[in-house]
């Protein structure tokens, strides 16, 4: 009997066809060369700092991260509308040219400001990752099929954390390459994914000869989005709460996993004394591969837990909240981190924690598509994108002021410990129920400027708390940090979350609630 009903789903699977899988694969690829391309620095941090022309510390090298994330920011934002208009296909390809070139540049940098020039040009290719491809998954998938299609794809960004801290343990430590042949030679990475990604995706799945009728028909089962064009979309999209609730989910969670990608290899460095100079032992990208191993594993669980939730009955809104609510109990130990004597306790720990993060992450970037029209998604994503960065560079210049200073990695540990439970606090706020938005409302200014206030409020606040009381140490549980003239770290901490709340009420009291097609 169970052979003859696995064959039943098996001819099932064929006649609806597999090919929007390959897609899949495609995406994954193109994200796991982004993140070689982007972790690549932290990994090389060390040397770099060493080398004269540079004259890099630990503040100069959270500016050029800063810098890099500005281009983000503003390149997440003009991608996601690039993407609406001209297609994931020539709007990925676009993407891939630019970041391809501007990491070989890292290369001939002599300066500082050189160094952070190509930076910020990564920066701004990188970032139409993945509105393009969630772009892709939503021509391509069914609802039900993309959350698990979108953790598959963004498992490539593990997959590429895993990969590059062998790959310069190989190139200096078997090749004896320099840190400036590294990054040259593995340039080579974004031009062969350009020439399958021309040659095989159609952003039609109708126009691809490879998708059969079953196939197709599978693709589109969902309804039909609106057929509505907007005018004046942006707007309006500010002064939707769905827009909100993904870009402050974005901004609590994304200086999480800068945090890892750039601040990770120093911290194993510095607490165990590994090896980031001369990479003589494996055991520094051992470490690594394993913490972005088992986070792979959660990117993958997570898009299909709340999947496997909505077979089961379970509605949307519920599916969503409860995968990212378990999500944000599994980080919690992390705060432990720097408390934790043996390396392999200490790479479990964060390890189970940025598993969690993808978790979270595949489900948190489902939301655009399942709330939004299709026409609609790149942009909102591109909005939430370019919160994240934002939040990402406030982190990333806090955490070089603080290891400059102290030296201490423990405030942000404590920091990613409550990053996801005040994110998950902001898309159900804002989102009680997840349902597609079928019309906009009139884009209100004062619900625009008060949510702009709120975020500027919070930049500020930030930067009077850098300055440096001279000579004011305290210690909280037993760890060093930083006195501001505005209090402790804890004062950052609370202006991200002013932010959040301020935005909550600024759109709850001010969008206009009459609805416009």
């Amino acid at each position: 009997m169970s052979d003859a009903r696995g064959a039943t789903i098996a001819g099932a699977a064929d006649r609806i066809g597999r090919y929007r899988w390959v897609i899949v694969g495609l995406l994954f690829a193109a994200t796991a060369i982004n993140y070689i391309d982007r972790q690549m620095i932290g990994l090389l941090k060390p040397i770099m700092m060493e080398d004269p022309a540079l004259h890099m510390s630990e503040r100069t090298y959270a500016d050029v991260v800063v810098w890099f994330q500005i281009a983000y920011a503003v390149g997440y934002l003009g991608f996601g509308k690039i993407v609406d208009v001209i297609g994931a296909r020539l709007g990925y390809a676009a993407a891939v040219v630019i970041w391809t070139i501007a990491h070989i540049a890292h290369g001939g940098a002599y300066s500082v400001t050189q160094f952070a020039l190509a930076r910020f040009s990564l920066g701004i290719g990188e970032s139409g990752n993945f509105p393009a491809g969630v772009k892709s998954v939503a021509q391509w998938f069914p609802q039900k099929e993309r959350a698990y299609a979108i953790g598959l794809f963004n498992a490539g960004a593990n997959v590429g954390a895993i990969l590059t801290p062998l790959i310069v343990y190989v190139m200096i430590s078997h090749l004896q390459m320099s840190w400036r042949t590294v990054f040259i030679s593995t340039g080579i990475f974004g031009v062969l994914w350009l020439i399958a990604w021309l040659a095989i995706y159609r952003d039609d799945p109708a126009s691809h000869p490879k998708v059969g009728s079953g196939e197709l028909a599978h693709i589109t089962q969902d309804p039909a989005d609106p057929d509505v064009k907007t005018p004046g979309l942006w707007l309006r999209l500010l002064a939707t709460r769905e827009t909100w609730a993904f870009a402050l989910g974005k901004f609590f969670i994304d200086p999480i996993w800068w945090f890892y990608l750039f601040w990770l290899p120093g911290f194993l460095g510095a607490q165990y004394g590994l090896d980031l100079k001369t990479w003589s032992t494996p055991t520094a990208a051992l470490a690594l591969g394993a913490i972005y191993l088992i986070s792979d594993v959660g990117s993958i669980a997570g898009g299909w837990l709340s999947g496997r939730l909505m077979k089961s009955g379970m509605s949307v809104n519920k599916a969503r909240k409860l995968t990212m609510l378990i999500c944000a109990f599994c980080v919690l130990p992390v705060v432990f981190a720097t408390s934790v004597d043996n390396l392999w306790v200490s790479v479990i720990l964060i390890g189970i924690a940025a598993a969690a993060h993808q978790g979270f992450s595949a489900n948190l970037y489902t939301l655009p598509s399942d709330t939004f029209p299709r026409f609609a998604v790149g942009a909102v994503i591109g909005i939430g994108g370019t919160v994240g960065a934002i939040g990402g560079a406030l982190f990333s210049k806090y955490s070089g002021d603080i290891l400059d200073r102290v030296g201490s990695y423990a405030p942000m540990f404590i920091a990613a410990g409550a990053a996801y439970f005040l994110a998950i606090l902001s898309v159900h706020l804002l989102t009680p129920r997840l349902e597609r938005v079928e019309r906009f409302h009139h884009s209100t200014p004062w619900g625009v400027i008060a949510s702009v206030a709120a975020g500027l409020g919070g930049v500020i606040v930030f930067l009077a708390s850098g300055k440096n009381v001279d000579g004011c140490v305290p210690v909280w549980m037993g760890v060093a940090s930083p006195c501001f003239q505005t209090g402790t770290y804890w004062t950052i901490l609370g202006a991200f979350g002013a932010v959040a709340i301020l935005a909550i009420v600024a759109n709850a009291l001010f969008r206009d609630k009459s609805p416009q097609a």
